[in-house]
């Protein structure tokens, strides 16, 4: 009976571990991405809260080689064929636009993605000024844009980086 007592407690902890996933239990979203402006860019992103950080993950497929730009948008609405319903870059205090590393950029700023020669694109990165919670700096609701050309991180209101080539919703998970 103790036997059976202990085993029955360690497979509830891994089940629990294995519904956790890699998020360790931390609250996390997802977007997946779907094509938009004629492209053939598809794959997701994930955001999973740690402490004051968020950490995003990304990986995608379809691109172009190279550079792209790459942002939290205001609105989680991608039904757009060309993607403008997800409107302009999440920018809940009002700055301008630039390097996502940088004082002064937008919260949805974040740093470029970098195709390999077959159009694949992994990020891992640590973002400041999003929240998962609901308030000023959430993003659940809101959409992640990948865009056709490198943000230049200067450039305003958006960094000049090009159509919007594919579009996902942040939802929690």
């Amino acid at each position: 009976m103790k036997t059976t007592t202990i085993l029955s407690a360690a497979t509830a902890a891994l089940l629990l571990n294995a519904c956790a996933g890699t998020t360790g239990g931390s609250p996390a979203a997802q977007a997946t991405l779907e094509p938009r402006s004629g492209s053939q860019v598809a794959g997701s992103v994930t955001f999973v809260a740690h402490g004051d950080r968020l950490r995003v993950e990304a990986r995608v497929s379809g691109l172009t080689p190279g550079d792209h730009g790459f942002h939290v948008h205001e609105s989680g609405d991608c039904s757009a064929p060309d993607a403008s319903s997800a409107k302009g870059h999440f920018n809940p205090a009002g700055k301008p636009h630039g390097h996502h590393g940088g004082s002064e950029h937008h919260a949805g700023d974040m740093p470029n993605l970098v195709a390999d020669a077959s159009g694949n694109a992994n990020l891992v990165a640590e973002l400041t000024q999003l929240s998962l919670a609901e308030g000023a700096n959430g993003i659940v609701g809101r959409s992640v844009v990948i865009h056709a050309d490198p943000d230049d991180y200067r450039s305003q209101p958006a960094g000049n980086s090009g159509k919007r080539v594919a579009c996902g919703t942040i939802r929690l998970r």
